[in-house]
């Protein structure tokens, strides 16, 4: 089922089913900020990434000498989420464990997805509690795409990324068979905290940045004007766009968890970047994002 928030600058929709946003349109100007979610390019628009982020080595994992299968990005992305609160400005979805989930992921959890319409922004609520009583094990992250280009050109070309506070951005990317993270450090000069985007700029990987480098980025149309500005605090994120397809949009995607190195060959509780969950606590954290 689709949910709608909306105030005098923006249009928000939710769909239940992933709890998923589907579009973020500008009351001004009518524009669409969000993916269209064209399988020819990606079938998704800004999916939840849990309980785990990226692929597995293997597309497994090992948990007290057992091997579970997991595909990409978790599961939750594809559950109906049950609509838990609403609000004249928010929407609370909730995903609970079940027998379904217990058998590929065996920890009982209670995961909450929120957001809240203000202004010209939206922020993006997570809650994830450990409703057993063993230690739970998990990751989280976000996989919004915004239109890039906004303003109907035939491609990206003259737009730009931008991110803030730093001349340069250290990362690393995956392999595009597996999905898989490679040991190497990249560099991506920048120019006022800007890179262009140019012919290819994403056929080579996931831009993987981690470090905490920084907590803003935007995409630049352009004019220069930075019409969706992503702000988080999370120790890692992305930035994607199908590889060799001059994909029409940008995913900006902060990150609590991220995929396997290609030699990897720990279980669970190795994986970097895994969170921790003693029973009965919780995990909160929020990203924002802001519409020009």
């Amino acid at each position: 089922m689709r949910y709608v928030k909306e105030n005098d600058r923006l249009r928000l929709e939710v769909d239940s089913f992933g709890a998923e946003i589907k579009s973020v349109r500008s009351k001004e100007t009518g524009k669409e900020y969000m993916w269209c979610g064209d399988k020819r390019f990606w079938g998704r628009t800004s999916p939840i990434l849990f309980p785990f982020v990226g692929s597995l080595k293997n597309k497994e994992y090992a948990y007290q000498g057992r091997q579970y299968p997991m595909g990409q990005h978790g599961f939750a992305r594809d559950m109906e989420h049950q609509l838990a609160e609403e609000s004249d400005t928010e929407l609370w979805f909730t995903l609970r464990s079940s027998d379904e989930t217990l058998t590929k992921y065996p920890f009982p959890f209670e995961l909450q997805i929120g957001y809240e319409l203000k202004d010209n922004q939206i922020k993006v609520m997570w809650r994830v509690k450990n409703t057993g009583e063993e230690k739970m094990y998990f990751s989280i992250g976000a996989h919004p795409a915004f239109n890039c280009p906004i303003h109907g050109e035939a491609d990206k070309s003259g737009y730009g990324i931008y991110f803030g506070g730093v001349e340069e951005i250290h990362h690393h990317g995956n392999t595009l068979d597996t999905g898989l993270a490679v040991k190497e450090d990249l560099i991506l000069s920048l120019k006022d905290g800007l890179v262009d985007i140019t012919p290819g700029f994403f056929d080579r990987c996931t831009y993987m940045i981690e470090g905490n480098q920084t907590g803003e980025v935007a995409l630049v149309d352009p004019d220069g004007r930075h019409y969706v500005t992503v702000r988080f605090d999370t120790p890692l994120f992305a930035v994607w766009s199908p590889e060799k397809k001059n994909a029409p949009f940008v995913c900006i995607e902060p990150w609590y968890g991220r995929c396997d190195g290609v030699d990897f060959e720990g279980t669970l509780e190795e994986r970097e970047y895994t969170n921790v969950l003693a029973g009965g606590e919780s995990f909160q954290a929020e990203y924002t994002m802001v519409f020009a």
